[in-house]
């Protein structure tokens, strides 16, 4: 361990770790053993790393030259085995940011410049582009992919297996090779406490939004004036109305929820 890198409190280092000079390392953080922390990155408290992990090595984009950047992950985290998270790039602020209370499963990957929210989920062999936001509460299932610059609105889930190249709503499902969205996270949603009439108002919406009549943007208007009291249909026609370089994921033809 590098004698200027900063410790908290009751901080444990397990054998063959390696911790970098510009490291910090929050409140009760443990390091299970085999961890190599690098970089400008800041660690929060009772976060717990598992062997193999690599957490805040360089970038892998070509582009990037050397320059100092941040990694940034937030509190009550579990970062299993072989996983991998990187620093910003000049492109995206020099800033990796990883909330808290997330699970971060073996061998899954936070590349470049990605924003993750809160009490997120990982399964195994998760992967994430460069520039990927992750709202609160998504899960990422294990085996998928998802492009860089994509935006995955909160309290949604991406099935197994599934490449994901383009933006997915909140609170909806996503599956697939080039998922598609498959519906609405139902289990996620009662499982957080939703009521039945949330969800039954939130599947009215989603039918209506992504309807085979008139366009994407007639749709979004008249759901936005029909539902314009309802703050989850709205988390969803902001999410969508906001600047994105991909495209919303919809259902295949015909597949509507």
């Amino acid at each position: 361990m590098a004698p200027e890198a900063k410790l908290g409190k009751n901080v444990s280092i397990g054998p063959y770790c390696c911790v970098g000079p510009n490291v910090e390392l929050g409140d009760d953080v443990t390091l299970v053993g085999h961890v190599s922390v690098d970089g400008h990155t800041q660690i929060g408290e009772m976060t717990q790393i598992y062997p193999y992990a690599s957490i805040g090595h360089p970038p892998q984009d070509l582009k990037y030259k050397g320059e100092p950047s941040k990694l940034i992950i937030g509190s009550h985290n579990v970062i299993r085995e072989h996983v991998t998270m990187n620093p910003g790039t000049e492109g995206g602020g020099f800033l990796t940011q990883v909330g808290s209370h997330g699970l971060f499963m073996i061998a899954s990957h936070v590349a470049h410049d990605c924003r993750i929210g809160d009490h997120v989920v990982m399964a195994n062999n998760g992967t994430l582009g460069g520039h990927v936001m992750l709202g609160d509460y998504v899960i990422i299932g294990g085996l998928s992919a998802v492009h860089q610059y994509v935006r995955v609105g909160k309290h949604a889930m991406v099935g197994g297996m599934s490449g994901v190249e383009n933006d997915v709503i909140p609170y909806g499902s996503v599956m697939g090779n080039r998922a598609h969205l498959s519906g609405l996270n139902i289990i996620g949603l009662k499982r957080r406490g939703f009521s039945r009439n949330a969800i039954h108002t939130l599947r009215n919406a989603y039918r209506l939004l992504f309807a085979e009549e008139g366009t994407l943007a007639e749709r979004l208007q008249d759901v936005s004036e029909l539902f314009k009291d309802n703050e989850v249909v709205q988390d969803i026609i902001r999410f969508i109305q906001e600047d994105s370089s991909r495209s919303i994921c919809q259902p295949k033809a015909g597949h509507a929820e």
